[in-house]
């Protein structure tokens, strides 16, 4: 939410320094994220100054050109400028944009430089009002009042308004900041801390009053659960045109682009007291009745933005006697709309349900002003002064005459809230004693009733407008933002105890892998649950009719579940190699959901990423491509944190994996261990290899619970290394050989590394060679070569046996 300091000031005498003030309204919960100044002419119109024209002849090589010299009023001789504009003329005082001057059209600019325009020299612009961005006129260049003197700055001419517009990451929490007014008034709690006096003034109304009653309009409300609070108020006799420039000014501060009195002013009373307002031109309002009801199921109804929607049944609509005109608190129509030749209007102000505005503006993908502070609770009390506020600026400012009396259909009042607080409650949760009258003073400050009090504590009445404090929690911390988190003293000792879990603690374990990955060089992602279902479609493992669909999307890239953690990852894979940061170790734990027959499920997994290099390049060493064998490592190692070994692997079969293996434990499986296939990578928009890992982390979960961890000292007696070189067929995998060693040697035995592969023709066809180191050692002894002979003759036999292996010379 956008915020112009210059506005914020017409309703709180603050003197601070823009950057100050928004430490402040930071520290009372408003966190704001930006400061940045502005000027009402981009630019500040710095370089253009008041030039007389001294002399002003034809130009010789073009009819439509004139050769000036101009005084600047800098002391110096006057410039030459060739000029096109019809109008100019000796003797004019006119704005002259020097040479060096930046000029802005929108977003684009240029610089004004020394030139020559058709063979003469040219040091400089003589500007017409849209070139200096005061206006839309561009028939010839600006006459200025002849007593203005040369070298005046057109900023002091034209009174170039400076301001600050500060941004504010407003949470969803504080509707009742969401206007300059609301800031204001929160602004006004805090500064009282600070020793100030401001005074907090909020527009009036009280001049409001009806003209005539030339235009009554029949109101009929239908829903009103969906509309607990509709008001409107006719007025005729309007004459659409620019808003005046102090509005256009103020409107333009927050990022608004000014239309014309009417449209501007309902923005600028949204934004000034946080409630949208709607005018429909009376004239297109059939049979002169307003009816707030619901519609046929896929009615037919074309919005401003000129798209034809299809009406749900529970979307509340504004309607005439024949249609609908607008979508209630979310967005107008294009056939009811104010118009240049408008001349009456009906007013709208209203408190629609904000669980129905949320609702509808989701259904149709309709993000406004107006649904941004519906959907999120406006006060319902501030619906009148709204309407009086905005007819009595059309009165003013598009000379309309008020013509009818305010309907106002309020059946149940929407009640302010009761609240107890105990004093000692609010001291235990803030963490420091508040003196009572503090206290006090706080709530009173922020608009909050103090209806009773005791020595334990408070009764209190919390206005309506405050939809987020309702309990005695809120109030403690509507105290405490207001009384200064930075003012909480430190204790001067800090307390802890070590606590002892019995059993299989699930977060704890989770926690304990995510530091072991990171600990290597991986970095923790979270991607959205919601994702594409054109995911889905991309490969067939991934069964669209599986899809968990979500009613209400927010946008097609988000209308589904995801059913795999893989395009998460490679969505942020793709974003960073985008960045040129192609080297990524990344993980993720995650749920994915599916939909049976039998109903929904979600599952936790852990997905492992790398590509490019496992390494950063040194001075001491070159970085390493990262491969399978560093991602199936990876994988392993996590497994063996939970005592989880001797696992079997078998080939994997997917259209998300080129290639890859499935590892068991038994007939449980842990994990999908691969490379990931080229044309999905393709449908991210990524060039290079990946590596991805899969792990079901609650089969991980489910065998970690049942089986120990067990510790052991550091072994006394010495291992022995042995080393083969087998010839194997080509379809023998290591995993083969390193299970059937550990099955054959379970006494000796405690390692089994592969460290060189050989492939070529001096092999016969169909063979590969496997250099294999063993590790054999005993706990209570050194083993003699008689030993480790026997075990190595007994593993040769097995390989043999079940392999057909052969010793290489």
């Amino acid at each position: 939410m956008k915020i112009s300091y210059n506005w914020l000031k017409q309703y709180i005498n603050v003197n601070w320094e823009a950057e100050k003030t928004a430490e402040l309204l930071t520290d009372l919960g408003l966190e704001v994220e930006g400061v940045e100044e502005i000027e009402s002419i981009k630019g500040g119109l710095k370089g253009i100054v008041v030039g007389e024209v001294l002399t002003c002849e034809k130009h010789p090589n073009a009819d439509k050109l004139s050769i000036t010299t101009i005084d600047l009023g800098d002391g110096n001789e006057p410039v030459q400028i060739v000029c096109g504009a019809p109008n100019i003329a000796a003797g004019q005082k006119v704005p002259v944009a020097t040479v060096g001057t930046t000029l802005y059209d929108g977003d684009e600019s240029f610089k004004i430089k020394k030139g020559k325009i058709r063979g003469e020299v040219s040091l400089g612009m003589v500007c017409a009002e849209d070139e200096l961005g005061l206006g839309k006129g561009h028939d010839g260049i600006m006459v200025l009042n002849s007593d203005l003197k040369a070298g005046t700055n057109a900023a002091e001419v034209f009174d170039i308004e400076s301001d600050f517009m500060i941004e504010i990451g407003l949470t969803p929490n504080r509707a009742d900041a969401m206007s300059h007014y609301g800031v204001a008034r929160d602004l006004w709690a805090g500064l009282r801390r600070y020793n100030e006096t401001p005074t907090l003034t909020a527009p009036s109304v009280n001049n409001f009053k009806v003209d005539n009653n030339n235009l009554p309009i029949e109101v009929v409300v239908e829903n009103t659960e969906k509309a607990p609070r509709y008001a409107g108020v006719s007025l005729t006799n309007i004459t659409v045109k620019d808003s005046p420039e102090w509005m256009q000014n103020q409107l333009k501060a927050i990022g608004l682009s000014p239309i014309n009195n009417v449209v501007d002013i309902t923005n600028y009373v949204l934004h000034e007291l946080g409630q949208p307002l709607h005018a429909f031109d009376a004239d297109k309002i059939s049979g002169k009745k307003v009816v707030v009801k619901t519609v046929n199921q896929d009615t037919k109804f074309t919005t401003l933005d000129n798209v034809e929607r299809k009406l749900d049944a529970e979307d509340l609509m504004i309607c005439d006697a024949e249609k609908p005109m607008c979508i209630a608190g979310v967005f107008g129509g294009a056939d009811s709309g104010v118009s240049e030749n408008t001349t009456s209007i009906f007013l709208e102000s209203a408190y629609f349900n904000p669980v129905s505005v949320r609702k509808t503006s989701k259904r149709h993908a309709l993000n406004t002003d107006a649904s941004f502070r519906f959907e999120r609770g406006i006060d319902p009390n501030i619906t009148i002064t709204a309407l009086k506020r905005a007819a009595l600026l059309l009165k003013e400012y598009a000379g309309a005459e008020i013509s009818s009396e305010i309907f106002d259909n309020y059946a149940e009042k929407i009640e302010d809230f009761k609240v107890s607080i105990n004093f000692n409650k609010v001291n235990s949760l803030i963490g420091q004693e508040i003196e009572k009258e503090m206290i006090k003073s706080i709530l009173t400050d922020l608009e909050i009733k103090i209806v009773s009090e005791t020595e334990e504590g408070l009764d209190l009445i919390v206005p309506a407008y405050r939809n987020d404090v309702t309990r005695e929690a809120d109030i403690v911390e509507d105290i405490l933002r207001v009384f200064g988190y930075n003012n909480i003293e430190f204790g001067a000792k800090l307390n802890s105890s070590v606590s002892f879990t019995k059993g299989f603690n699930i977060e704890k374990a989770t926690e304990t892998i995510a530091n072991q990955l990171s600990s290597i060089g991986f970095n923790e992602m979270m991607a959205n649950s919601l994702t594409s279902a054109k995911y889905a479609e991309s490969v067939e493992s991934i069964n669209n009719d599986h899809n968990v669909v979500i009613l209400n999307p927010l946008s097609s890239d988000l209308e589904v579940m995801r059913q795999s953690l893989v395009f998460g990852g490679l969505e942020s894979i793709a974003h960073n190699v985008n960045r040129r940061r192609n080297s990524l170790k990344l993980y993720e734990f995650g749920k994915t959901y599916h939909k049976f027959e039998s109903g929904y499920t979600e599952k936790k997994h852990l997905a492992l990423f790398s590509t490019g290099s496992q390494n950063e390049e040194s001075w001491n060493g070159t970085s390493v491509p990262t491969d399978f064998f560093y991602i199936k490592a990876v994988t392993e190692n996590v497994l063996e944190k939970f005592g989880i070994t001797g696992l079997k692997q078998k080939p994997l079969s997917s259209d998300i994996f080129q290639e890859g293996i499935t590892l068991l434990k038994g007939k449980l499986k842990l994990a999908d261990v691969g490379v990931v296939k080229k044309s999905v990578l393709k449908g991210n928009g990524i060039k290079q290899t990946v590596f991805y890992a899969d792990i079901d982390w609650e089969n991980v979960i489910a065998l970690g619970t049942k089986t120990d961890v067990k510790f052991k000292g550091l072994p006394k007696f010495p291992t022995v290394r042995r080393d083969l070189a087998l010839l194997l067929n080509s379809d023998v995998n290591f995993g083969d050989i390193y299970n059937a060693a550990l099955q054959s040697e379970k006494n000796l035995l405690k390692n089994v590394n592969l460290f060189d592969v050989y492939e070529g023709d001096k092999l016969p066809e169909g063979k590969k060679s496997y250099a294999i180191s063993f590790e054999l050692g005993d706990d209570n002894k050194t083993l003699v070569d008689k030993v480790v002979d026997k075990s190595m003759a007994k593993l040769m036999k097995t390989f043999e046996k079940q392999f057909g292996a052969e010793l290489r010379s």
